[in-house]
């Protein structure tokens, strides 16, 4: 085909697409500039309430992306092209992207409903799946815990939003259990008023509620007392652990005796 035949057929695909080219373009301009004014008004919206930190990025981006796309198919739409093949073949292919991540698309849904809900925040102490410690990120796919020897658990946010989890850092204060036994003879009220002594002299036991001590049962060595204190959570562990030392120390100075489990062996000759 000579250069002189080419320039009508030329000519007329500009004066056929051209405007429409041309409104494209400034569809897709300002339809930017737009979506971008929208993106950061929503931004504001999201800073201006009680929403996670880590979500809010993620929150932005999808609606700035999902925003996109309505852009685009609409100035394809306006060009003239048929988009019904388009969205067919993309809706296949998101069907099965969405089949073969559908672990990871799980655990981004259990992500999106953390930071939404807050069962937990960075810093608690939680024991989830099987593992316990402190909440050091909480990502959209996984929650990062640190344990109290440092070592780092990486948990898929999927079953970990799904399932029963603990939370020890909800309320401020905390029951501290302990199970001491005595043995069989010693005086029951006197091993209770060592122990009542000794709670009382903590300053990190709260008086109210008062502390609770009771016989507990009769077991096979040792009668075994309960007692039930109340403290601020940041307390747990030291309370827990200086009581039990206290009460090993004391009980040796007052005479009052700790049993262990301890078996008679009798021998018969013939």
């Amino acid at each position: 085909m000579t250069p002189e035949e080419l320039m009508p057929k030329v000519l007329d695909l500009i004066f056929a697409y051209g405007p429409k080219l041309v409104g494209a373009i400034l569809v897709l301009v300002v339809g930017f500039w737009v979506v971008k004014a929208l993106s950061n008004g929503f931004k504001r919206v999201l800073n201006a309430r009680d929403i996670d930190a880590s979500l809010k990025p993620f929150l932005v981006s999808l609606v700035s992306m999902l925003l996109k796309v309505i852009l685009v198919i609409s100035v394809l739409t306006t060009m003239g092209i048929e988009m019904t093949s388009l969205v067919a073949i993309l809706g296949a292919a998101g069907l099965a992207v969405g089949m073969a991540l559908s672990g990871t698309l799980q655990n981004f849904a259990g992500g999106v409903i953390i930071l939404l809900f807050k069962p937990f925040k960075v810093g608690d102490y939680i024991d989830a799946q099987g593992f316990a410690g402190s909440v050091s990120s909480i990502q959209i796919f996984n929650t990062i815990l640190k344990t109290p020897d440092n070592k780092t658990i990486i948990i898929p946010n999927g079953g970990l939003s799904t399932s029963s989890m603990t939370n020890y850092s909800t309320e401020p204060k905390r029951r501290v259990d302990w199970t001491f036994g005595i043995a069989y003879g010693d005086d029951v009220d006197k091993a209770k008023a060592v122990i009542k002594r000794l709670a009382d002299a903590d300053e990190r036991i709260h008086k109210d509620p008062e502390v609770f001590i009771a016989v507990s049962a009769l077991a096979d060595s040792s009668v075994n007392f309960v007692v039930r204190a109340w403290a601020n959570a940041e307390d747990y562990w030291g309370i827990h652990f200086d009581m039990n030392e206290n009460i090993y120390k004391t009980f040796a100075k007052e005479g009052i005796s700790i049993p262990f489990p301890q078996m008679d062996v009798h021998v018969h000759k013939d």
